[in-house]
């Protein structure tokens, strides 16, 4: 089944030219299917880039789901123009009054900041607490999963000695979770980030669970009992390139930067990358809708939110 974008979006080229099946408004309403309703809170700078990689995953099911996507308004973007914001993204007071089955909240590029100096961390704690009672369920990226852990449950982030930079191993510490169902013992996600959350602090919260994790990478996903709030820590979404465009740019800026690990073969930056982690990523996001968005979700999506626990 296909996912349904805004007519015209620009990740609609792509995903066609992938042979992911996209469904645009016009024709989706002459089906008669309720479609998983899904917004993508997107808080990266690269925005087009980011929305093309997260409807790829979000496609690529046999569910059909109906993508809105959100921006914050207290934050001005800088690398996406403002046409492109008006004609596809809609702001949080424009969406508060639905309710929506999943929500997908992004990583950002202010890891560093103290969670309270990042310019719309007032609007983001105002979205994560709505989405506790218009969201069935919630999956964080790498810096909104750290946010979303300091937010719920009061878990600190912690800076790293170096930068995370690569792609690193993990393993499941709960090898029965649904959502790494299918999962090789070992499994590749790239990183890129400076800071961190600790284990211990996060077993410390009797409602937490820690799915899986990596001895170079920390702990990778964590979800709370049911399943309405899932934390990833990683970028499973990333393109082949992805990696090679950061460390390029700062590279050429000067900036302090390692090739990333795991990532060219020998560490050649002459070679092209490996990539390793896009069979997991795609079974990453299917099980996320099937097993934790559509199988638990009601039919009626009015009543979302009456059936939450924390």
């Amino acid at each position: 089944m296909p996912i349904q974008i805004p007519n015209d979006l620009p990740a609609a080229g792509t995903l066609q030219q992938e042979n992911i099946f996209v469904m645009t408004q016009h024709r989706a309403t002459t089906q008669d299917i309720r479609p998983l309703e899904i917004v993508l809170l997107n808080l990266m700078p690269t925005k087009i880039t980011t929305e093309t990689q997260l409807t790829r995953l979000l496609g690529n099911t046999p569910l059909q789901v109906k993508l809105e996507l959100m921006h914050t308004t207290s934050h001005q973007a800088k690398n996406v123009s403002q046409e492109h914001l008006l004609t596809f993204y809609k702001s949080f007071d424009e969406l508060k009054d639905r309710k929506f089955d999943g929500m997908v909240i992004t990583g950002a590029p202010v890891e560093q900041m103290p969670f309270e100096e990042v310019d719309y961390w007032d609007e983001l704690c105002e979205i994560m607490e709505w989405s506790k009672t218009h969201v069935h369920s919630t999956f964080h990226i790498c810096w909104g999963a750290q946010a979303g852990l300091y937010y719920h449950y009061g878990i600190q982030k912690h800076d790293l000695p170096q930068k995370l930079f690569g792609v690193y191993p993990h393993k499941a510490d709960y090898k029965r979770a649904i959502l790494l169902r299918g999962f090789d013992d070992t499994f590749y996600v790239p990183h890129s980030r400076h800071t961190t959350v600790l284990r211990e602090d996060i077993e410390k919260v009797p409602g937490l669970k820690i799915l899986a994790s990596s001895e170079e990478a920390g702990v990778y996903a964590v979800m709370n009992k049911a399943g309405h709030q899932i934390f990833v820590t990683g970028h499973a979404e990333y393109d082949p390139l992805t990696l090679e465009t950061e460390y390029l740019r700062d590279k050429n800026l000067g900036k302090p930067i390692s090739v990333p690990a795991n990532y060219y073969p020998g560490d050649d930056e002459a070679r092209d990358p490996i990539v390793r982690w896009r069979g997991h990523a795609n079974l990453l996001f299917s099980n996320w809708l099937n097993y934790f968005v559509y199988q638990t979700t009601p039919y009626d999506i009015m009543s979302i939110g009456q059936e939450k626990e924390n």
